[in-house]
Parts: structure tokens; sequence; C-alpha cells
């Protein structure tokens, strides 16, 4: 299994294999073109409730694993879709957030590999 994290804002390289955007906004300020995503899974961006609710506050880091997790359960033949890709090439989830350790994509790269 190959997954890897990387920020929309940061310059897409060969190396990071199929892109897929695990934002449920579009990235401010970037085309389509710019952001050379492969596939964007919305339906795996946490909810806007959790989304609001965590603010990527360090603090709330640990219970926003738990409640994404939850809802990634509810998802789960997406989450297998996407460990099965990774088994095959490169996946490189990519997000928006400025704090590159405590994000949705961070935190879904741990699910995966816990769970697939």
């Amino acid at each position: 299994m190959s997954i890897r994290l990387k920020r929309v804002y940061d310059a897409p390289a060969k190396s990071d294999g199929r892109r897929v955007l695990v934002d449920r906004i579009w990235p401010r300020g970037l085309t389509k073109r710019e952001a050379r995503i492969d596939e964007w899974l919305k339906e795996l961006a946490p909810s806007a409730k959790l989304r609001k609710w965590f603010r990527h506050d360090p603090d709330r880091w640990k219970e926003f694993k738990k409640r994404y997790a939850a809802e990634l359960d509810d998802q789960r033949e997406n989450v297998e879709q996407l460990a099965r890709a990774s088994e095959k090439r490169t996946v490189t989830l990519v997000f928006s957030a400025k704090d590159t350790k405590h994000n949705n994509a961070v935190a879904l790269k741990e699910y995966i590999e816990r769970r697939c």
C-alpha cells in the first residue's frame, strides 16, 4: 500500500501517482488545471459540521479522528476502493489545510492503514 500526503498548493510531481483531493470544498485560488487532481472524493471529506467543530485545533485532534472515523465507517466501500487503488500504484491524498499534521488527509491515511 502506497499512500502519500501533499498540500494541493505544493507543485504536482509524477511521483505523486494518482492525485486524490479529499476536501469537501475546492481549494481557494487554484484552477483544476493547476491542481492536477485526478479525482475529487468529496464524500470522504469530513462533514461540514465536523469540519467546523474541529477548526484545525490540535487540542481537538484526537476527538476529531474518532468522530471522523465514525463518518468513514459509513463510507466503507469508497475507503476500500481507495485502499485497493493504492495497492496498484501510488495514491497521493491532496488537501488544502495549512496544518500538515492535523488535517483530514492525515486522519484518512491513518484510517486506511489501520482498517484496510
